[in-house]
């Protein structure tokens, strides 16, 4: 397990001061604020600074959004009055927020369906959220919560390519967190734009410890496309996942 340290520290300084129902106004403010570029702005949450560097299976999404990230200091705040160290504290967070929601039931729904249980010799994607999750690690292509007027970054309006700030944690931090997996591991990214980040990465450095798969589309509740997109790509990703448990993994 790896953490940011000094961010958790700096980050759970600031929990005491935060009410128990969080709402946007609570968080979105110059005091969880990371940068601000225009009118999208990246705020701090810390589910994402624990790195499980045993995994098998890294599902990567392009950004939490607000659900998630309340998820996160809501679980935080009570991981702290509970005496929980920084340490333990991340991984509470990764584990309760990490693609939390209907989000995770749909993903469940899709990985078991083109036959990842199979493929690892386990019952049901749904371990992987639960007695087998040491086997996964959840992350996001900008780590940290982006918003476009206070509302959830998509991935596009602007695209990454075209914002220096985010740019710098797609092509920059991402990367560097990937290759703490030691692997071999199978990547996930999750719609197309975190897999455009991807397909990048793996022609600039790669990603020699990673198996990524192509075509997996977003599990949101907002992509109205991801039940047609699943059908259409379900064989192929069916064969990509075969591929993967030939390496023995």
């Amino acid at each position: 397990m790896m953490i940011n340290r000094c961010c958790l520290e700096k980050f759970a300084e600031k929990l005491p001061s935060l009410p128990s129902s969080l709402t946007k106004s609570d968080l979105l403010t110059d005091s969880f604020r990371l940068h601000q570029e225009d009118e999208l702005g990246i705020y701090y949450s810390p589910h994402n600074e624990y790195i499980n560097r045993a995994a098998s299976i890294v599902i990567a999404g392009i950004t939490p959004g607000f659900s998630q990230m309340k998820t996160a200091y809501e679980t935080a705040a009570e991981s702290l009055r509970e005496g929980r160290s920084l340490e333990q504290m991340a991984a509470d967070t990764k584990k309760a927020a990490g693609l939390s929601g209907s989000m995770r039931h749909n993903l469940i729904t899709m990985l078991n369906l083109c036959g990842l249980p199979q493929a690892l010799g386990i019952q049901s994607a749904a371990q992987l959220f639960g007695d087998l999750r040491h086997m996964l690690h959840t992350t996001s292509v900008i780590k940290y919560p982006v918003f476009v007027q206070q509302k959830n970054y998509t991935g596009y309006r602007p695209a990454i390519t075209r914002s220096p700030i985010l740019s710098t944690y797609a092509f920059g931090h991402f990367p560097a967190e990937l290759d703490k997996v030691t692997g071999p591991a199978l990547l996930i990214p999750l719609g197309k734009a975190a897999e455009t980040v991807c397909g990048t990465l793996i022609g600039q450095h790669g990603l020699r410890n990673l198996f990524c798969l192509h075509g997996f589309p977003h599990p949101s509740g907002a992509n109205g496309h991801r039940l047609k997109q699943f059908s259409q790509n379900k064989e192929q990703l069916e064969r990509q996942i075969r591929s993967f448990a030939s390496l023995g993994v």
